[in-house]
């Protein structure tokens, strides 16, 4: 079986007496974040930082240990080995303890999804089987594994053909959503305004298409970088004035009613607008620099 990158994780997955050997890799593609360094203008170099103690000034690094603040400014230092001795032993088992409704879990839990792979052939018949089970029941399963020297609370479940594990959120790293909408005021709502308000979401319903949507800020920062590149100037786009009439609530869901299309858009966000660019006058040589 041929494989589509590198191994993140290998093991097995463990459902009762049922134990198979998978392989783990990632889901979600990194390489298309755009991520920036900062550069010192004058000389277009990278700026370094310097790991500095107030009062002393630069230190080394094998000066540099861990702490945890319980007090303002009143550190506990940990040692590396004292740190290693708690580590816990990478079991290489995702053990699946229990299967729930996928409804069941809150979609805030959800963290990063990995992609699980028979580990070979032969594991490949008990792979078919729990994907298939689980599809045929409706359920996802929960379980833990161990990585990095941490256990992790995961849920595996079948897509398409294969396995999708999610690292999921432990209950005491959610806050409770009490603490935030509590204090938000009760309204009595019109009934009439409730109906224009469900027309307008039905009539904007449709199947999810993550393709339909781009992300048009990256896409304009790519070619913003690729521009510099050539050695282009890149000018602002004039702004416009923010409208400043006021429409009650009814007004705009009864317009909002009578203007959306009955087919929903096919497109979540408004095409990026291309900067605009002007070259300097004389031409461009070589690669500016950003």
């Amino acid at each position: 079986m041929a494989k589509p990158g590198r191994v993140y994780w290998k093991g097995t997955l463990r459902l009762s007496l049922v134990t198979i050997g998978v392989e783990i890799y990632p889901a979600v593609e990194t390489a298309s974040e755009i991520s920036f360094n900062q550069i010192h203008k004058p000389s277009g170099k990278r700026v370094r930082y310097e790991r500095t103690v107030p009062g002393i000034g630069k230190v080394e690094n094998a000066d540099i240990v861990k702490g945890y603040e319980v007090e303002p400014e009143v550190y506990v230092l940990l040692e590396p080995e004292e740190i290693e001795a708690i580590r816990l032993e990478s079991k290489r088992t995702i053990d699946l303890v229990q299967c729930v409704d996928r409804s069941e879990i809150d979609p805030r839990f959800f963290e990063r999804p990995y992609y699980v792979l028979p580990a070979d052939d032969q594991a490949a018949e008990g792979y078919a089987i729990i994907r298939e089970a689980l599809r045929e029941s409706g359920k996802v399963a929960v379980g833990q594994v161990t990585m990095a020297g941490r256990e992790h609370l995961v849920v595996v479940g079948p897509v398409g053909k294969g396995l999708v594990l999610n690292i999921i959120r432990y209950g005491n790293e959610l806050r409770p959503a009490a603490t935030y909408f509590d204090e938000i005021p009760e309204h009595k709502l019109e009934p009439d305004m409730m109906d224009m308000a469900v027309q307008l979401i039905n009539r904007k319903s449709a199947p999810f298409n993550p393709d339909a949507f781009k992300d048009s800020y990256g896409v304009a920062l790519r070619e913003l970088v690729e521009e510099k590149a050539k050695g282009h100037k890149i000018l602002s786009p004039p702004t416009s004035e923010p409208a400043s009439n006021v429409i009650n609530l009814k007004d705009a869901l009864k317009r909002s009613v009578q203007e959306e299309r009955v087919e929903p858009p096919k497109s979540g966000k408004p095409a990026a607008k291309k900067p605009s660019v002007r070259k300097p006058a004389g031409g461009s040589k070589g690669r500016a620099k950003a």
